[in-house]
């Protein structure tokens, strides 16, 4: 087996070795293979750190920018809000007390009547033809009773003589008290007539509105004096000038007004304010006069009842009003608009921003309305500054950019 030797011409001055007639490369080539290799990998491994630059970092976000009020100071009555329901001071529901025809009727409907006016004629021909009987039987018991008066008198001279018996002056006597007992009797019938005759036309019983007529002139109907039969309803006549405005008050508002009331002399009569459905502010007033016995078990209320008088002719029976009732004289009080209060569950809580810049709830106890704003019982101090715009942005902990702007809102005493 020949044996094979690289051989390596020597090169000239200037030039690479080259390699022998084998053909393979030498340990200078490999050498430099090893490091362009090593320097690719090198730029593959440390070239995208080398190159990458980081980004600057991000600005911190401002915070929120919210408003904020101070709570607004004023001297508050202390006061408590109801719905009520007007209803008339009087009402009927006419009805006949004898029956017939319906002849005719005196009114126009909806139109305003007096005491005695003339509503209704029923045909009065059989209660006319009934008392002209009684009047008859009438004359007739008077005229037995005239001659048991004469025989009596007649009896009682002969038993006196001596020439009549007793027995016939006790019989004449007997037959007297009979023929009276008769003429009683008989005018009891006249008087019984008369009633049915009588309440043939039927006026009003007190000055009112009068409804509509139930039943047309032509139509049979029926009465009963005594509401106990079947009786036929004609027409409703409500009272004006004065009206009732009814309302409910819950056990805790009943307290908290015998509370207050107790503190208060005079006699029993508190004044109510009153704002009809489409009114805004309380324009009419009228007087507590009635508080029922006890509260209704299944409600836990108790009925309670004012008197308004009717001046303007606006109070309806059956309408719905707002009535309030002042419970406490005026005392200082602190107010926040509504929309800044935020329920929270049963509780109701205000943001408050503090001397940091950071917001702060607080549980705060309300009460009601005044020209859009509430009024705040306990739990806020009038160095507070209350978040009254931006609250979706306010988080409880997290700082704010506040701005203070004053509350300006203008109400009456006369407005919610």
């Amino acid at each position: 087996m020949d044996t094979f030797v690289t051989e390596v011409e020597a090169a000239p001055r200037g030039e690479l070795p080259r390699p022998g007639k084998s053909g393979k490369p030498g340990v200078k080539a490999w050498a430099v293979s090893l490091i362009a290799l090593g320097v690719v990998a090198g730029g593959v491994v440390f070239g995208p750190q080398l190159l990458f630059r980081p980004a600057p970092a991000a600005a911190a976000p401002s915070p929120p920018s919210v408003t904020v009020s101070a709570p607004l100071r004023r001297n508050i009555a202390g006061r408590l809000q109801f719905l009520g329901q007007f209803s008339a001071v009087q009402k009927v529901e006419l009805r006949p007390q004898v029956g017939g025809t319906l002849l005719q009727i005196g009114f126009k409907d909806g139109d305003i009547v007096h005491k005695g006016d003339l509503l209704f004629v029923i045909d009065p021909t059989p209660y006319e033809i009934k008392f002209n009987q009684a009047t008859a039987q009438l004359e007739s018991a008077r005229a037995r009773l005239d001659l048991a008066n004469s025989e009596l008198a007649r009896a009682s001279s002969l038993r006196s003589t001596g020439f009549g018996s007793v027995q016939t002056s006790d019989e004449k006597a007997s037959e007297q008290r009979a023929a009276q007992a008769a003429v009683d009797s008989a005018q009891a019938a006249m008087r019984d007539a008369q009633f049915d005759l009588d309440h043939a036309r039927i006026v009003a019983p007190f000055t009112g509105r009068i409804g509509t007529h139930q039943v047309s002139v032509g139509n049979l109907i029926s009465g009963s004096r005594a509401g106990s039969g079947p009786s036929t309803l004609l027409t409703t006549l409500v009272s004006t000038g004065t009206i009732y405005l009814n309302f409910d008050m819950s056990e805790s508002d009943y307290m908290t007004f015998l509370r207050q009331h107790q503190k208060q002399d005079g006699a029993f009569a508190s004044k109510v304010e009153i704002a009809l459905a489409d009114e805004s502010q309380f324009g009419h007033e009228g007087t507590l006069d009635f508080i029922d016995n006890s509260l209704d078990r299944s409600s836990g209320t108790i009925h309670v009842r004012a008197t308004v008088p009717d001046t303007d002719g606006l109070l309806t029976p059956g309408g719905f009003a707002r009535v309030r009732v002042e419970v406490a004289p005026p005392a200082p009080a602190l107010l926040v608009p509504d929309a800044s209060v935020l329920p929270d569950q049963s509780n109701h809580i205000v943001l408050t921003v503090g001397p940091n810049n950071v917001v702060t709830p607080k549980q705060v106890e309300i009460g009601d309305l005044r020209g859009g704003l509430r009024v705040i019982r306990s739990g806020l101090e009038p160095s507070d500054r209350v978040v009254v715009a931006g609250i979706p942005s306010a988080r409880p902990g997290a700082p704010v950019s506040p701005q203070d702007q004053p509350i300006k809102v203008a109400f009456s005493a006369n407005q919610d």
